[in-house]
C-alpha cells in the first residue's frame, strides 16, 4: 500500500540508487563465505589496545570537552596535524585549509552539494570510484570520462575532454579504486598542466596513498599544483580539493575523514557540513588525534604495507594457478583491490549467485563505470583475507568460471 510520503519523494530520489557493495554484504557477511567484495582493511590489525589507552587519556584530561559539541571545522589540534602532514608533501597549508569530515565520502557529498547543478559534465576516469557516483548522481550530472590503462589515467586525449566544458575533474591517482592502479608522474604534471590552462579544477581522492608497499611515494596531485603555482606566482590551492581518510591506516568505525581546499572552498563546505551534521563526534576526533600523533604509528603502517603484500602476493599467485586462460588482472603496488577481467563471454553479474552459492564473493565491475562498459570485469580485496583463504577463495572462483565457460 502506497503511504502519503511515497508520492512525495523529491525527484532526485529517482537518481538514487543503493550501493551494489553495501547490499552485498548482507549476502556475504557470512562466517562461512570467502568475501573479496568489501573494501575492509585488516581488522586483526586494527590498534585495539593503543585505542584503550588513547580513549581513557582523553576521558582522564579532557573528557569533558571531548564530550562536548564543539566547532564544524573540527578539533584544532587534529586538523594541525594533519596540516603538518601535508606539508611535509610540499602543501604550505594551515588549519584553516583543513574540515574535519565524516570520512572521506562525506568530503565527496559535500563536493557535490556546492558544485553541482544539474547537467553540469564531470570529468571522471572510464571506471570510477563507486562512493563518489552515488554521492554526486542525485545532482543530476553529466559524466565525461577518460580511459585508464596499467599506469592510470590516460592524458593524451585529455586536452579534447576538457574542451567539453568540464565543471570540475575527479581522480584517484594512487592504488586507484576499483583498478589499483597509480598514475605516474608524467601524467599527474601533465594533468596538472591541462587543468591550470583551461581553469578546471580537480578533486584528487587519495583514502589509500600512505598504503604503498612496492616503490616510491609519488607527489600528491596537490603538491605538484602546489609547485605549478609557484612557478606562474600564483598562490597555492587553487585548483584542488585533496580528501584523504583515517579509515585504512587507523579504524573505518572512527569515521574521520578530511577535506583540504582553498579557505573559500572550506567556507562553503563548512555550511554544508552544518546542515548535515553540525559536526564529526568531538570524541573520535580527539582519539583519532591521540592515535595519529603517537610514536607508535609509522610502526603500525609499515606493518599494513608489509601484510597487504603478502595478501596481494598470494591474491596474484591464486590467480596463476587457478584462473582460466584469457583472464587478465591488474598488479598494484599499494591500497586494497585489484581488478580482473575475466574472458569474453563471461558476465561478472550474471555469475555472481553461482560465485555466492560456491561461498566466495566479488563485486562486479559493471557499477564502476559512469556511462556503463564491459561486463566481464570484477573487483577483488585482498587486504582483508588471510593468505590461506585468498588461495581457496580464487580457487573457488576458477571453477566456478570454467564451469560457465564450458556450457
Amino acid at each position: 500500500m502506497t503511504t502519503p510520503w511515497e508520492l512525495r519523494f523529491a525527484n532526485r530520489t529517482q537518481r538514487m540508487k543503493s550501493s551494489f557493495i553495501r547490499e552485498l554484504l548482507k549476502v556475504t557477511n557470512q562466517p562461512d563465505v570467502i568475501s573479496f567484495g568489501g573494501g575492509f582493511p585488516a581488522a586483526e590489525l586494527f590498534p585495539i589496545e593503543e585505542s584503550k589507552k588513547a580513549a581513557e587519556k582523553v576521558l582522564d584530561l579532557y573528557g569533558r570537552k571531548a564530550l562536548q559539541y564543539t566547532t564544524t571545522e573540527g578539533y584544532d589540534p587534529l586538523r594541525e596535524w594533519i596540516a603538518e602532514d601535508a606539508r611535509k608533501d610540499g602543501l604550505n597549508i594551515t588549519k584553516d585549509n583543513i574540515l574535519i569530515t565524516t570520512g572521506s565520502q562525506q568530503a565527496l557529498d559535500f563536493v557535490g552539494r556546492i558544485f553541482i547543478n544539474q547537467g553540469d559534465r564531470v570529468l571522471t576516469e572510464a571506471t570510477t570510484y563507486l562512493g563518489a557516483l552515488q554521492a554526486w548522481n542525485p545532482y543530476g550530472p553529466t559524466y565525461v570520462t577518460a580511459e585508464t590503462d596499467e599506469n592510470g589515467l590516460i592524458t593524451d586525449n585529455l586536452e579534447d575532454l576538457i574542451r567539453q566544458n568540464i565543471k570540475f575533474m575527479y581522480v584517484l591517482p594512487n592504488f586507484h579504486n576499483p583498478l589499483g592502479v597509480s598514475m605516474t608522474l608524467e601524467r599527474r604534471k601533465r594533468l596538472i598542466e591541462l587543468a591550470n590552462q583551461y581553469s578546471v579544477p580537480l578533486i584528487e581522492d587519495d583514502p589509500y596513498g600512505k598504503l604503498i608497499f612496492e616503490g616510491e611515494p609519488l607527489p600528491s596531485i596537490a603538491a605538484l599544483d602546489a609547485q605549478y603555482q609557484q612557478k606562474n606566482d600564483t598562490e597555492f590551492g587553487r585548483n584542488v580539493i585533496r580528501t584523504s581518510t583515517f579509515s585504512k591506516i587507523l579504524a573505518p568505525g572512527l569515521r574521520i575523514g578530511w577535506a583540504i581546499a582553498p579557505q573559500e572552498i572550506i567556507k562553503r563546505m563548512v555550511q554544508a557540513k552544518q546542515g548535515a551534521d553540525l559536526q564529526c563526534s568531538t570524541f573520535d576526533q580527539y582519539l583519532a588525534y591521540e592515535l595519529a600523533s603517537a610514536d607508535w604509528l609509522p610502526e603500525h603502517i609499515s606493518t599494513i604495507r608489509r601484510v597487504y603484500k603478502e595478501r596481494r602476493d598470494a591474491m596474484l599467485q591464486a590467480f596463476k594457478d587457478f584462473m582460466p586462460e584469457g583472464t587478465t588482472w591488474t598488479v598494484p603496488n599499494g591500497g586494497l583491490f585489484l581488478w580482473l577481467r575475466l574472458p569474453e563471454g563471461c558476465d561478472s553479474l550474471e555469475l555472481f549467485p553461482k560465485a555466492v552459492e560456491e561461498k566466495v564473493a566479488y563485486v562486479p565491475g559493471t557499477p564502476f563505470y559512469p556511462n556503463g562498459g564491459p561486463n566481464n570485469t570484477m573487483r577483488l580485496n585482498f587486504s582483508a583475507t588471510n593468505p590461506e583463504k585468498i588461495r581457496e577463495g580464487v580457487r573457488r572462483l576458477g571453477v566456478m568460471i570454467k564451469k560457465s565457460l564450458e556450457k
